[in-house]
């Protein structure tokens, strides 16, 4: 399995924000945000090819860390994703897997099923990369990939939404409209788009505003604030 980086740290992120994890993040994707913050798990897709066995050894490394997430890229297009997740379950981790929802979860172990399907806001430039662009707007969006997510008789979920404008939350909102399920506004997480410290907390201003208007949860990224953009975080 082609593995971009593993290491240990706080969840930064949704429902588990703070929670120390052992993340397993896999390199390569089927979308191209234009605004990524792992170019090197998806524009440019880096790594080294890891074992089962050696990703196991290297969760078991932090004895004290009883939560895993497997992320990318898009970890649900990685070889032998579904056997390293049965693997990790097995051994009683927690499991988080983050995913854009593009590929349905084939039965996958997974405890939260993290759902971050893309807005508009995600498209590539058209100029610059007219090819991607076509396919990531094909992709990004996949209601009955979703569902399928939704309906899965064990485990839960949460949609996480990544906001640029003010705007964006009607576009999420009828996508979610789109899926006919009931999901609870507590199960939705406002996210801003940001990888500066500064456009975080701006935009934190206005979209804690708008979650509060709304009923949804809003979601801020700790690691940004406690170690700034980099790897490992």
């Amino acid at each position: 399995m082609l593995i971009s980086e593993i290491f240990y740290s706080l969840q930064g992120e949704g429902e588990l924000t703070g929670v120390p994890s052992v993340f397993i993040r896999t390199s390569g994707c089927n979308l191209r945000c234009t605004w990524c913050d792992t170019p090197y798990a998806s524009w440019n897709p880096e790594g080294t090819r890891h074992s089962q066995e050696q990703l196991i050894a290297a969760v078991e490394n932090h004895p004290q860390a009883r939560h895993v997430v497997l992320t990318g890229g898009e970890p649900m297009i990685a070889a032998g994703i579904h056997d390293l997740a049965s693997a990790l379950s097995t051994r009683g981790y927690h499991l988080t897997i983050e995913t854009a929802g593009t590929i349905p979860p084939g039965g996958i172990a997974c405890d939260l099923a993290s759902l971050s399907p893309k807005l508009l806001n995600s498209a590539p430039d058209a100029t610059a990369h007219p090819t991607w662009r076509k396919r990531h707007e094909a992709t990004r969006w996949q209601p009955d990939v979703i569902r399928t997510w939704l309906d899965r008789p064990a485990g839960t979920y949460q949609f996480k939404f990544v906001v640029s404008a003010p705007g964006d939350v009607l576009e999420l909102e009828g996508m979610l409209a789109s899926l006919q399920r009931d999901i609870p506004a507590h199960k939705v997480l406002l996210m801003p788009e940001a990888t500066s410290l500064d456009t975080l907390r701006q935009r934190a201003a206005w979209l804690s505003d708008l979650c509060k208007a709304r009923g949804y949860r809003y979601a801020h990224r700790l690691h940004i604030e406690l170690y700034g953009n980099k790897r490992g975080t």
